[in-house]
């Protein structure tokens, strides 16, 4: 009987050994020198990780729920917004606690399988935010720039549900091992390896183009077109002052000026939720460009993965990554006064201590109004 005990643990083990062999992935659990971090750091990064999953989780979760009580706020830019604001929800409870937890044990206790699994949720999650970050880019350049306004919230849910199909589709083959994704003690999370497999590389590379580059560079010419409009629509504005109707413009309460060239128009309506989305990008791209090059390192250089010092790079840059989905219900109760406004509702009394400062009585131009004088049409 102990023979045949032992036996199946022979095989066990040759099946552990013999199973990554037959599907062509390498074992995610890599045995290599322990961190030299000491505790005291460890569990000081914990502690801010932690921090991060609660700011995150409940600033998102805040901005979901405005979206989904109150119709007013369920336009399309806004249902983009919740879409954004529930994969950094998720992104916080999938992977986030999970390297927390490794970051104070140093080694990953969850085993191989379910590092492919938290790597691909990171990436599911990661590609959804970008894909969401892109879509908005793109609607903001056909409204300034081409003057066009085309996504309504039908359409825009039906983008949300081709992102998250696009999104798993591109995630989904770090499962079934179509790329190396290791997790030695040197790094705290499922990260991509080094490996000298052109299939693996090939993978990696498209993983990292569709999360960083593609995203990045339309996003980048969307907004340099759009400063360029606004910039242009500006001057036109001021050298074209006189050419507008001052019937019109008295309608709007501007008839205590002097002289139309005086004339200010406030352009803040259509510039705002650009700067917003602007800022956003900022974010994004502070956040992602270290993550893209540190990956691609990974995957290519060995003499980097395998460095004394990939572990603290690991960390750095892997929090940073984790900080875009902290960073972003900051931004939106900043910039977007209805968000504000809507988060203030949702404090318990006790916490409204400060008094309600009245808001600005400044009229400002809507972006639907239209100035004709003369059969001349003036751009704002």
């Amino acid at each position: 009987m102990s023979d045949i005990f032992t036996m199946i643990e022979c095989n066990s083990t040759l099946l552990e050994r013999c199973i990554p062999e037959f599907l062509n992935v390498t074992n995610p659990i890599v045995n290599s020198s322990k961190t030299n971090l000491p505790v005291f750091i460890r569990i000081m990064l914990a502690i801010v990780m932690m921090s991060m999953i609660a700011i995150g989780f409940l600033g998102n979760a805040i901005v979901c729920l405005i979206v989904y009580q109150k119709p007013a706020m369920r336009s399309a830019i806004n249902l983009l917004l919740a879409t954004l604001a529930f994969s950094d929800i998720m992104l916080s409870l999938m992977c986030m606690p999970f390297t927390t937890i490794t970051i104070i044990t140093v080694e990953w206790i969850f085993g191989g399988y379910f590092c492919r699994i938290s790597a691909m949720f990171y990436w599911f999650f990661v590609l959804e935010g970008v894909a969401i970050l892109l879509i908005i880019s793109v609607d903001r350049y056909l409204i300034i720039v081409q003057r066009q306004d085309k996504l309504n919230p039908y359409r825009a849910k039906i983008m949300i549900v081709v992102s998250w199909t696009v999104s798993f589709c591109i995630s989904f083959p770090s499962v079934i091992g179509w790329t190396a994704v290791e997790v030695p003690t040197r790094a705290p999370q499922c990260v991509l390896g080094y490996t000298e497999m052109g299939a693996d590389r090939v993978y990696a590379v498209l993983l990292l183009v569709t999360i960083f580059f593609v995203p990045f560079s339309v996003m980048l010419y969307s907004y340099l077109c759009i400063l360029n409009t606004v910039r242009r629509n500006a001057v036109q504005i001021h050298n074209h002052a006189d050419n507008l109707c001052l019937n019109q413009v008295s309608k709007l309460g501007l008839m205590g000026l002097q002289r139309p060239h005086q004339i200010n128009v406030d352009m803040s309506f259509k510039t705002r939720a650009f700067t917003t989305i602007l800022i956003l990008f900022i974010g994004f791209s502070f956040c992602w460009l270290p993550y893209t090059v540190y990956s691609l390192l990974s995957v290519f250089s060995k003499n980097f993965y395998h460095s004394h010092s990939f572990y603290t790079i690991s960390i750095w840059v892997l929090w940073l990554t984790y900080l875009k989905s902290v960073f972003n219900p900051i931004i939106y109760c900043w910039r977007i006064k209805k968000f504000r406004e809507s988060c203030v509702e949702f404090m318990p009394k006790t916490f409204k201590i400060l008094p309600k400062l009245p808001g600005r009585t400044k009229r400002r131009i809507r972006p639907s109004t239209i100035y004709i004088c003369n059969d001349h049409q003036s751009a704002v």
